[in-house]
């Protein structure tokens, strides 16, 4: 194989965690007196990490005050750590995905936008995290995707050149950071594009879960 490893993106590639983060903005909202939010519409506010999912479930006609959105930044952090992973879900092809990677022999990460403070623990309460060599979240370096450092970071701790490291991803902002970062990305159609259609992404191949992408890869040809 071409690849020597592989990141993952976490929400809406790996995980659903969708429920989790809706109920957390519930509570959020609800200390601060806002207006709720559905959970489409958090959903859609998914991808590019909590200080911009809070600043957005608290933009109306306009962006909230400095005070009051750090004053949602702490709420919400307080109520997601309750109930992070409480109603996350797996999705399919995620198991087997894994699995043929690991046995694979390449080396495995998660390359997130959450805060560290949730990540680590959110892979442990699903039984995900042994499956990983290197986990990068939103605050590990001093930029989040879609800037490329978060990969190149994970491929320096990994030895790998970042042309020999593929990024699997859900939204735009992975694949943006994989090309900056000069490695491979591929899509999958499900997860949290901020409503932009995945489709539209300019990725190495669309698949359609962790176990295509496999597959994929086997048959991998660089330009």
């Amino acid at each position: 194989m071409h690849f020597q490893s592989v990141t993952f993106d976490l929400d809406g590639t790996l995980l659903d965690t969708v429920a989790d983060l809706a109920e957390a903005c519930r509570l959020m909202l609800d200390d601060l007196g806002a207006p709720q939010r559905s959970v489409a519409e958090v959903h859609r506010f998914v991808g590019k990490g909590m200080a911009v999912l809070v600043e957005r479930c608290l933009t109306w006609e306009t962006p909230p005050t400095a005070e009051r959105l750090q004053a949602g930044i702490d709420a919400f952090k307080r109520h997601y750590a309750t109930v992070n992973g409480a109603q996350a879900v797996i999705y399919p092809g995620v198991l087997a995905g894994l699995a043929a990677w690991k046995a694979s022999g390449l080396k495995l990460g998660v390359v997130t936008n959450k805060p560290g403070m949730f990540t680590e623990v959110l892979l442990e309460r699903t039984g995900l995290l042994d499956y990983f060599e290197v986990v990068v979240s939103g605050d590990t370096t001093t930029h989040k995707k879609p800037h490329p450092e978060p990969i190149l970071h994970a491929c320096r701790l990994f030895g790998v050149r970042p042309d020999r490291n593929l990024h699997i991803g859900d939204s735009e902002n992975d694949i943006l950071a994989a090309r900056a970062a000069g490695s491979s990305a591929y899509c999958v159609p499900y997860g949290y594009n901020e409503g932009k259609p995945v489709d539209t992404v300019d990725c190495d191949a669309l698949v359609s879960d962790l176990l295509a992408a496999y597959r994929q890869a086997l048959t991998h040809k660089t330009a």
